[in-house]
């Protein structure tokens, strides 16, 4: 992979991480039509998404900032019960990504035909939100579990994680505002964990040239999801997210038939 093809992967990485079109989908489809081999494919998809986890640290720092000193107060409080419910929603996915690391590694070898049905899927999740449901309550515990099992599913290449998850939450009847705060609050310990991880492999087995191409990929990847994350508050609080499901059903068909042909 060179600079330069790292650099458009990350740009993908970043816009798609926030849209509900699923991030990893794109970065398969983007790494088929470049033709680009990575020798460690979860790798520098980890990398990606941890320059996104900065992106949602730079435009939520001050709930960030809010929680941490609700944390330190020691003291059963509002702050420490969403830490707790942001905690349990985590569970679901880190149980999948240690008891079956390998299996989700094997997803992520440019199975475009998989990709493409996982998009089809998204969209399917993302038209639900259409129906009307009243959007006024906070994230319990329950929902926080139950939005946790929706990210989970959401590890599929191809099913989108923000939609999966602020879906689920919207059809629970949670305020549209607080579903997609806490949709991307939920990632930030996941993500951060593997990635952590991996810098620590890669630093092991990488060359000073590999390096670089994912230190580009990571820049691009946390500039572009910045401002894709301030976007995708406003077109949630618009109550647009269900428009993006024509968007993941044509991308869909287009991958399925790539997948086929190829």
């Amino acid at each position: 992979m060179s600079i330069i093809e790292a650099i458009i992967l990350g740009i993908v990485q970043g816009l798609t991480e926030f849209l509900p079109v699923s991030s990893s989908g794109h970065i398969e489809l983007g790494k088929a039509l470049l033709g680009v081999e990575v020798s460690d494919n979860v790798a520098f998809t980890i990398i990606v998404h941890g320059a996104t986890v900065l992106s949602i640290l730079l435009v939520f720092y001050k709930d960030i900032l809010q929680l941490f000193k609700g944390l330190f107060s020691f003291k059963w409080n509002t702050d420490t019960k969403y830490i707790a419910k942001l905690l349990l929603s985590m569970l679901p996915v880190g149980f999948i990504g240690i008891l079956f690391e390998d299996q989700v590694e094997a997803l992520f070898t440019g199975n475009i035909l998989l990709v493409g049905i996982c998009l089809i899927a998204t969209a399917a999740i993302l038209l639900l939100t259409t129906l009307e449901r009243p959007h006024k309550r906070a994230v319990n515990f329950v929902d926080a579990l139950i939005i946790g099992l929706s990210q989970a599913i959401a590890i599929l290449p191809g099913i989108s994680r923000s939609g999966t998850t602020i879906s689920t939450a919207l059809a629970l009847g949670i305020d549209k505002e607080r579903a997609t705060r806490f949709s991307f609050l939920m990632v930030l310990l996941p993500i951060s964990g593997a990635t952590l991880l991996k810098f620590k492999d890669l630093s092991e087995s990488t060359n000073d040239a590999t390096m670089w191409v994912y230190v580009a990929g990571f820049i691009a990847a946390f500039i572009s999801g910045t401002i894709a994350c301030n976007w995708m508050l406003a077109i949630v609080k618009r109550g647009k997210i269900a428009y993006f499901s024509i968007y993941c059903l044509v991308v869909g068909l287009v991958a399925i038939a790539l997948g086929l042909w190829g």
